[in-house]
This record gives C-alpha cells, structure tokens and sequence, in this order.
C-alpha cells in the first residue's frame, strides 16, 4: 500500500493539533446528561456551520461530499419540520475559501471528521439508540464510501503545491476557531478547561 503521508497532510496535522484537541474535548458526546434533545441541539447546530460552508465549498468539492444534506435527514428523523430547518441560524463566520489551498485547508477538517464519526455512531448508538435512520445519517455521512473517500482526499493532498501549504494550515485553523465560535454561540458545548 503507497505512503499517502504527503507534507501537507504533516503540515496539517501538526498545525491544528492545538485547536483540534481543544475542540474535541468541549463536544459534549461522552458528557454525563447528554440525551436525545441535547443531541437534537448539537445536529441544529452543526446543520448552522455545514450549510453555508458546503455552499462556499461548490467548485472545489463535488456534491457527495456535501454534510448538510445528512443534517437535514437527521434534523428530519428528530421531529423538526422542513420550515423549522429553513429557520435554524447559519453562521455567519466562516473561513475565508478563495483558492484550492484555502479548500484543501477547510475539507481537511471536515473530511478528518468523517473518521471520527465512526466512533460516535457507534456511541451514539450505544447511548441514544439512534443510527442511520433515525438522527445519527451525518455520523456515517459517507457510509461504506468512508474509507475510500478520506483515501481519494489524502491523494489530493498529495498532489497539492507545496508552496501554498501555509495556506492551507492557516484556513485549517480557521475552520477550527470558526466551528468552535459558533457551537460556542449556539450554547452546545462544553466549558474549556483551564489546565490544559
């Protein structure tokens, strides 16, 4: 099996290691409390981030790789309306996609999240007794596609200019702070702990 560790894949592993983790531990997946309305919350807002940047997203991603769609089902099998769904908030602040350096940056967050959403399906599974059909769709977005979909994108990361790869990381991080800014504004995550 080639190594597709390329040197942007490096760069962007390490650039966002800080902001990743420090996200990661403020989902509040595996908190004490968290149910089925305050995973109902948690889609809401996540549908608030992926729709507008799916759309700033059009020309450097095709349509299968688009998360809010798989939001909208879930937001669907949680009992929320089609006019309920077109009132939720979009955030507003997202970061800034004005060439394939700043997309590679931006899907790298988010396709990297596909894999972690192999672990929460099965947790939320376990915990909610949700899956697929019934509010869990955007956990397994890519389904059996998964593995060959993050393998087709580390390719592309492969490809890319090595000269733009400060561009990259730095929409990578963007997309971090951004994602964590709004979860922050829409009141679903846990507090930061001070001591890491």
């Amino acid at each position: 099996m080639p190594d597709t560790t390329s040197p942007l894949l490096l760069a962007l592993r390490e650039g966002t290691r800080t902001c990743h983790k420090g996200l990661e531990q403020r989902l509040p997946f595996f908190s004490a409390g968290f149910d089925l309305p305050a995973y109902r919350r948690l889609i809401e807002a996540y549908h608030g981030f992926h729709a507008p940047l799916d759309a700033a997203l059009t020309g450097y991603q095709g349509a299968e790789r688009r998360k809010a769609p798989a939001l909208v089902q879930d937001l669907h099998a949680l009992n929320l309306a089609r006019h309920d769904i077109d009132a939720l908030p979009l955030c507003p602040t997202l970061p800034r996609i004005d060439s394939e350096a700043c997309a590679l940056g931006v899907m790298y967050v988010l396709e990297g999240s596909t894999l972690g959403g192999q672990v929460l399906k099965r947790a939320m599974a376990e915990r909610l007794g949700i899956d697929a059909d019934s509010g869990a769709a955007f956990l397994d977005v890519y389904g059996p596609a998964t593995g060959a979909n993050w393998r087709a994108f580390l390719q592309r990361l492969a490809e890319a200019s090595v000269s733009t790869q400060a561009q990259s990381v730095d929409a990578a991080i963007a997309t971090f702070e951004c994602f964590e800014q709004w979860l922050d504004q829409q009141g679903v995550l846990l507090q930061p702990n001070p001591h890491l």
